[in-house]
């Protein structure tokens, strides 16, 4: 097994990387790791602000802003919660004992997302180091423990918290694990939306063999939900791929032969690009369930909406700290799941880039010590280019 690196002053990205990863933050359990992330930014000279946010029906969450600096300011936005294990049979290793083996860091949270936040805070302590606290601008940390979860308690509140207290974020750097295949061969730089829909058709329940006195609701649920995948909805914008419909769910409940059932339900989700806004989908699905008739219920949620942040300064700023720490022009991306830059598209430009996505949520999640090590180096180079020295002006 390789050895751990010894913590010094300067924080080390694998060192941190490691405690983050021992810390059981399972959303929506804090588990220690934004105190530990607490105590390192505190250490250098970081305002750190603890803030517990509460909601009816949903557990309170910990998140942690810190700041360093005035002026302009450049966010590094990320979570510690992880999702669980999964099967702890199944890993190689216990998920929390970060275990380094042939150049391999595994645990959970590796990839989604401590590797990156270790990174973060390694990135910053080698920059104040050659800088100083005096670069001409501020650096923060949003770190929720929300993201994993129902996202209600965490980066969203922050937003507000920092608005009502009149702080302005000029830029941020999400960490989602973007990257492909190799790290750098992709970053984001929006998302799709996503919508999720509950449908419940009501009819009469009866026995099969007098369907005329009972009404079957399947038959209509099935003629909506024709309808609805078969329409194409787009194909696709300048920088996203074409929007999707998909069944995830289907059934009646039904125990029984002969029974005709009462009601049937379906669930469906929707990731919609930038021609669509999720209130016009939400419209559609209502219009083709009227179309088919017969009472029905239909729950639909937007998770968010699809977002971009065109390229411009703070893309070619990441792009370029790619390329020149890795020789990789990165991708510019929308695909993908959809992460907590969906809220802070509304405050500030934002991407995201971080490490290979190949492990996430997988058991024996797993990242690689050397990229975990040029990660940081992107990071500082990114600061550098943000933040440009006297003799680089």
């Amino acid at each position: 097994m390789d050895q751990l690196p010894n913590a010094t002053a300067e924080i080390g990205a694998l060192e941190l990387a490691c405690a983050l990863i021992r810390c059981p933050s399972v959303t929506p359990a804090e588990g220690g790791a934004l105190h530990l992330l607490e105590d390192r930014l505190s250490a250098l000279g970081f305002d750190c602000h603890w803030l517990t946010f509460s909601a009816e029906g949903t557990e309170d969450v910990d998140n942690l802003f810190a700041k360093i600096g005035r002026g302009s300011s450049f966010c590094f936005a990320g979570h510690t919660d992880v999702v669980p294990e999964g099967d702890s049979e199944a890993w190689q290793h216990s998920p929390f004992d970060a275990v380094i083996r042939n150049g391999v860091l595994s645990g959970r949270g590796a990839v989604d997302m401590k590797g990156a936040i270790a990174a973060f805070a390694a990135a910053v302590s080698r920059f104040l180091r050659h800088r100083g606290d005096t670069f001409g601008g501020a650096i923060s940390f949003l770190i929720t423990g929300d993201e994993e979860g129902p996202a209600i308690n965490g980066t969203v509140k922050v937003l507000d918290w920092l608005k009502q207290r009149g702080e302005v974020l000029d830029a941020c750097l999400v960490g989602e694990p973007t990257s492909r295949l190799v790290l750098g061969d992709m970053m984001k730089i929006g998302r799709r939306g996503s919508l999720n829909a509950s449908l419940t058709v009501h009819g009469t329940q009866g026995h099969v063999a007098y369907p005329h006195l009972a009404d079957n609701p399947i038959p209509r649920l099935l003629t909506m939900l024709g309808r609805l995948e078969n329409r194409t909805l787009d194909a696709g914008s300048d920088h996203f791929q074409k929007s999707n419909l998909e069944i995830t769910d289907l059934g009646v409940g039904n125990d029984t032969t002969n029974v005709i059932p009462a009601a049937a339900r379906a669930r469906l989700n929707i990731r919609f690009n930038d021609i669509h806004a999720g209130e016009e989908l939400i419209a559609w699905i209502r219009e083709t369930c009227d179309s088919v008739g017969g009472p029905y219920e239909l729950d639909a949620r937007i998770s968010g909406e699809a977002f971009l942040t065109p390229p411009g300064q703070l893309s070619d700023t990441v792009a370029g700290a790619v390329t020149a720490v890795t020789g990789r022009q990165p991708e510019l991306s929308t695909g993908g799941g959809t992460s907590d830059a969906r809220f802070i598209k509304n405050i500030c430009p934002v991407v995201e880039f971080g490490l290979p996505s190949t492990t996430m949520h997988q058991v024996n999640e797993a990242a690689s010590v050397a990229d975990i090590e040029i990660l940081t180096a992107i990071y500082e180079d990114i600061l550098n280019r943000w933040f440009p020295s006297e003799s680089k002006c």
